[in-house]
């Protein structure tokens, strides 16, 4: 690590430009963790109607190409993969984490 770098979060990502993409990097994380560990069937829950949206349309969000793609891959290993958004209010283990 450089001099005067900062690690963010509990997995260690870069602060991000956006939130946004603080969000879809966490998403990855998760994503790689998981598969780390051979599960293959996996359901992923976000708050961030965006991140769903992102994941389901990638050529919509240009911008973030290089992660929607690193994302799709790991996607494809899953033999069963899916994102539901949650409403903040139900999510409770955010909130308890946070």
């Amino acid at each position: 690590m450089e001099p005067g770098e900062k690690l963010w979060g509990t997995c260690n990502l870069w602060r991000g430009a956006s939130p946004l993409q603080t969000e879809v990097e966490a998403l990855l994380w998760a994503m790689q963790c998981i598969l780390r560990y051979n599960k293959l069937v996996m359901v992923f829950e976000t708050d961030c109607s965006d991140v769903v949206r992102m994941v389901s349309n990638p050529e919509e969000w240009q911008a973030f190409a290089v992660l929607l793609e690193e994302i799709d891959r790991c996607k494809r290993r899953f033999t069963s993969f899916t994102l539901t958004h949650i409403p903040r209010t139900s999510d409770t283990k955010a909130d308890k984490l946070a």
